[in-house]
């Protein structure tokens, strides 16, 4: 009897295990709380001057002096505006993705910009002043004395300076950033979790016989 020369056997190949997807570099996550620190103080900085004396005068009046002063939000909205909205555009950063990141940081460096530019414009404006003095006294192009202003115009363009920097760090570094999760999303009944897919339906029950007859299903399939 001949032996039968034995085959080797196919060996599998093997599976390798793909690498677990690498976090976020180191000088990402710098990066990335750098611009949260920034974007925060320079927003809280220029909503707080805002409501701060800018300037001081003095309303002249037939029985004497009149003192008069005016906060930030008197001499311009602008700055607790573009504040309210540089901080909005810092939250959205991290809810966008590519283009839409972009956009959102341009957004974020158009707020800082908007900031400074008009605080500084405010540091020595007087016309608020001059209309409050005008409403004190009465009299139209009332003129104030003795005009002294703060240093608040200059902390509210420093917290626009700060919006700025946290927008070119999103330009700069934002799509190496993390993002929001779209694992969990709102569920039909309102709580939020996992999606899932709804279970099938068990042809051996007679009313979900009846449920695919009205869908115009075939149960038998």
């Amino acid at each position: 009897m001949t032996a039968v020369p034995q085959t080797p056997a196919a060996t599998e190949p093997s599976v390798e295990s793909a690498p677990p997807p690498a976090g976020p570099a180191p000088g990402a996550k710098r990066s990335l709380a750098l611009a949260l620190l920034a974007g925060a103080a320079g927003a809280a900085l220029a909503l707080l001057a805002s409501g701060r004396t800018w300037a001081e005068g003095t309303a002249v009046l037939a029985q004497g002096e009149l003192p008069r002063s005016v906060t930030g939000a008197d001499v311009t909205g602008a700055p607790g505006a573009l504040a309210v909205v540089g901080l909005a555009a810092l939250v959205a950063v991290f809810a966008v993705r590519r283009a839409g990141r972009l956009a959102v940081a341009g957004l974020l460096v158009l707020s800082g910009a908007g900031i400074v530019a008009a605080a500084v414009r405010g540091s020595s404006d007087t016309s608020a002043l001059r209309e409050k003095a005008a409403t004190a006294v009465g009299l139209t192009g009332a003129d104030v004395h003795h005009v002294t202003h703060t240093g608040w115009p200059w902390v509210a363009a420093a917290g626009g300076l700060l919006l700025l920097i946290a927008g070119l760090l999103a330009l700069l570094h934002g799509r190496h950033w993390p993002a929001m999760s779209g694992r969990y999303e709102r569920t039909p009944a309102g709580a939020r979790g996992p999606r899932r897919a709804p279970p099938a339906p068990d042809m051996d029950r007679p009313e979900e016989i009846w449920k695919s007859l009205d869908r115009g299903e075939d149960p038998t399939r």
